[in-house]
């Protein structure tokens, strides 16, 4: 096997933190060396290759097809280098520490309390977590950049174990201003008259709601906004006349206070399950054991 004239991994960085950062003055500044040392570096990968990978378009660098390429394989390079010098530094500790990422509805409402049990049933372990969408979740417990995660929709990767956790439900909720406030049962068919507050496309939660929309034949739903947070969106609802679909763990103690009103609809439910899943390579881990025995004896709702 040939193994001369192979990239230098600070060549794939700076590669990597042009693209990125938006040019060779903030790559430099990340970095911490001048722009000449940026400039050198790149030269350096191009005769590495033998091609060119960047090209100046408009007064900014773009990628050319080639570039294209070895900014996916430096990505991917980078992010199992690091991966694999965080599994050192666990092993060092003897696995002590437990690099957990979630979703963000579960973060927000979820993962606080877990990790205050956590910490109190095991004081000598380390929980690091870290909110991200689904797709990102999944590449980091591929990459082994995370050792387990807290997901609503289940990880499609054979690098990925996915264990159930919790049965969880999309609920039609309304605050006290609305007309739908203490309606019994709403047609299907009427939802579209009215306005609806819902996360954002890349979200979970807007991923199960137009997959379930879908199937029963509505296109979509009047969005007149999109908010980033669950508890924004309750927030909105109890100030105004709007509707949101949101996961009832995160609204069901807001329900039986009264603040929030669950509308139910003709016909239509959205049941979810809320998802344990894990590095395949990480299963060894007395800190994951731990937390999932944990989290199973702890329901996260109560049935209404």
């Amino acid at each position: 096997m040939e193994y001369q004239n192979l990239p230098e991994l600070d060549g794939l960085a700076t590669l990597r933190a042009v693209i990125e950062r938006g040019g060779t003055i903030e790559a430099a500044k990340v970095l911490h060396i001048g722009q000449p040392a940026v400039t050198k570096r790149l030269r350096a990968l191009e005769n590495c290759y033998g091609i060119t990978l960047l090209e100046r378009i408009g007064g900014r660098l773009r990628l050319t097809s080639a570039g294209e390429k070895v900014y996916l394989f430096a990505v991917q390079t980078l992010d199992r280098h690091h991966a694999i010098s965080e599994e050192f530094t666990n092993l060092a500790k003897g696995k002590s520490t437990l690099r957990l990422e979630v979703t963000v509805g579960i973060g927000e409402h979820l993962l606080p309390d877990l990790l205050v049990a956590f910490t109190e049933q095991f004081p000598d372990y380390q929980i690091v977590s870290r909110l991200a969408y689904s797709r990102q979740i999944q590449a980091d417990l591929a990459t082994g950049r995370a050792d387990m995660a807290l997901v609503e929709t289940a990880p499609d990767h054979p690098d990925v174990l996915v264990q159930k956790w919790q049965a969880d439900e999309l609920w039609l909720v309304c605050g006290k201003n609305h007309s739908l406030w203490g309606t019994d049962l709403l047609p299907v068919e009427d939802m579209r008259q009215y306005k609806f507050i819902l996360r954002e496309a890349d979200s979970s939660i807007r991923e199960s709601l137009d997959s379930a929309i879908k199937g029963i034949g509505i296109d979509k739903l009047n969005t007149v906004m999109e908010v980033g947070s669950s508890e924004a969106i309750i927030d909105i609802l109890n100030r105004g006349k709007h509707l949101s679909f949101l996961p009832r763990f995160s609204v069901y103690e807001r329900v039986n206070e009264g603040s929030l009103f669950h509308i139910k609809v003709t016909g239509f439910r959205i049941l979810r399950t809320l998802w344990i899943a894990r590095n395949r390579d990480a299963l060894d881990h007395p800190v994951a054991e731990a937390f999932i025995n944990m989290i199973r004896e702890m329901p996260v709702v109560d049935n209404l």
